[in-house]
């Protein structure tokens, strides 16, 4: 085998390597705080996730700078509440299908 393919599978293996362990390091965990009330006694549902969806840009950006804000309730009731949040989510930013179906039309 040549210097140059050796190389190449080298470069291939390292960079499959960091693939993996990126993607990995990107896995949910579990949230033990799943359907545990929060200090009020409040579990967080659907339309809470609705709402958080909804402000979560300007959440994001607020919690970059304050403290005691957070992206996300972890003191909610599991599946309804991830459900409303990406809907949320969707409803301000577009979705990804609203894009792709203008641009058909222009050509």
């Amino acid at each position: 085998m040549s210097r140059r393919k050796r190389r190449s599978k080298i470069a291939l293996s390292v960079l499959l390597v960091v693939l993996v362990v990126g993607l990995t390091a990107c896995a949910a965990g579990p949230n033990d705080l799943a359907h545990e009330p929060n200090p009020e006694g409040e579990i967080a549902g659907f339309w809470l996730g609705l709402w958080h969806g909804v402000i979560s840009p300007v959440t994001f950006v607020v919690s970059l700078f304050v403290e005691d804000v957070h992206f996300y309730e972890v003191h909610n009731n599991g599946n309804w509440y991830n459900f409303g949040f990406l809907l949320g989510i969707g409803l301000i930013l577009g979705g990804g299908a609203g894009g792709g179906a203008g641009a058909g039309r222009r050509r």
